[in-house]
């Protein structure tokens, strides 16, 4: 669905769960693709994610009130919680406040606001979508900024899309129980039109990447769904942080995987679990890759891109561990045909969705050809997309072919 349609439905939306209101804005923000860098974010290390052209869509209006009233298109709900229950819970300290399901991500975005003092006024708020959820490109990340930027918008709060992604990162750990690193939110905070962002997750630094003009990006959903607080996403966290604490023993200096190399690994090797080794060496390696695409979309060399994005899929297959049959399958059709550089699973894994570097020319035969294969080999039905990249989240006026950003 194009942004202007998305827009046009949560004003519809809006208007039948709460009634016409002149003051009504929308806060718009993007899905994103992990290009490289995965299981690297919460390591401290590199990623080269871009926001991609599917979006949450937040038609919303203040209150008089401090009522936060929600209405989900998607799932048929509308839901409703008082901001001074919200502040007080955020004043407790070690007081848990999470709710499960989709509104738990509103309420606690409004929630990790509060707990960082912005004083925020009651909302009236409805959600469309057309970012598909839990194959991997980062619907609860886009939900969050767009209900972030609408609550600063409403309550007249500053504005700065760092610290706006700190915080849906907060509410993520609070409410969802997903100690995720801070990649997506950055995304689509801070992206730009027609490149990646190549992100240091220890600094917060970013560079924009410009993607080749003849690169396009297709994704092939898996049609397996995963449940990121229900996988072993958490246990490979752990199996990190495991190794990291026996390195910092050793050398105070160790922080996170970020501070290690091959020979520091291999000193503590022996005295660890096989598997946490092996999921350090995949973080290793990988933490190098988000650098040497950029340099390979710098020099318009698809054939080397596309080989890091097939090496890293082999070290997530075998290494991390965070593959699954349906995805091998994507990849090796899809990297077997010609004009496709590479391909590779793109978010947590466990399924989701496989991305794959098709040259321009090529984009039609390869999803064709891989749609047929897929069926042929599994039974299933793949869906493949083109993505472009976008910029991160906006706050939009009104409906226009070209929205003004405010």
């Amino acid at each position: 669905m194009l942004r202007t349609r998305l827009t046009q439905a949560a004003r519809q939306q809006f208007e039948q769960t709460f009634g016409p209101n002149a003051a009504l804005q929308f806060a718009v923000a993007p899905g994103r693709i992990n290009l490289i860098g995965e299981h690297t974010d919460y390591n401290d290390g590199f990623v080269l994610p871009m926001a991609i052209d599917r979006y949450v869509v937040v038609a919303f209006a203040p209150r008089q009130d401090r009522l936060l009233r929600v209405h989900s298109q998607q799932f048929g709900q509308t839901r409703d919680i008082s901001l001074d229950v919200l502040e007080q819970r955020s004043a407790e300290p070690g007081r848990r406040s999470g709710r499960g399901g989709w509104f738990g991500y509103v309420a606690g975005v409004a929630w990790a606001m509060l707990s960082d003092g912005h004083r925020l006024r009651g909302v009236d708020m409805a959600i469309v979508s057309d970012l598909p959820s839990g194959i991997g490109l980062s619907s609860s990340a886009a939900l969050e900024l767009a209900v972030l930027r609408a609550l600063a918008a409403a309550s007249d709060a500053g504005w700065e899309p760092l610290a706006a992604a700190r915080l849906g990162q907060q509410a993520e750990h609070e409410f969802a129980g997903v100690a995720c690193g801070i990649m997506d939110q950055m995304a689509v905070a801070v992206a730009m039109p027609d490149a990646a962002l190549l992100i240091d997750c220890r600094s917060l630094e970013t560079r924009h990447v410009p993607i080749p003009a003849r690169a396009r990006i297709v994704a092939f959903d898996s049609g397996v769904r995963r449940e990121l607080t229900t996988s072993a996403y958490n246990e490979r966290r752990a199996s990190c942080e495991r190794v990291v604490a026996a390195l910092h023993q050793r050398h105070s200096w160790v922080r996170a995987l970020r501070d290690v190399d091959d020979g520091l690994l291999a000193e503590v090797a022996p005295w660890l679990d096989p598997g946490d080794v092996r999921r350090a060496s995949h973080v290793i390696a990988e933490n190098q890759r988000p650098a040497a695409l950029a340099d390979a979309f710098a020099a318009g060399d698809l054939a080397r891109a596309g080989r890091l994005m097939l090496h890293s899929h082999a070290s997530l297959r075998d290494l991390y561990e965070v593959s699954a049959p349906e995805l091998d399958v994507l990849v090796d059709l899809a990297s077997a045909e010609p004009g496709c550089a590479g391909a590779r699973l793109t978010g947590a894994g466990f399924g989701g969705c496989v991305i794959a570097l098709v040259e321009e020319g090529s984009v039609e035969r390869v999803m064709s050809s891989v749609e047929t294969g897929y069926e042929s080999r599994t039974g299933r039905a793949t869906n493949a997309m083109t993505y472009r990249a976008v910029g991160g989240v906006e706050l939009l006026a009104g409906i226009a072919s070209e929205p003004t950003v405010s």
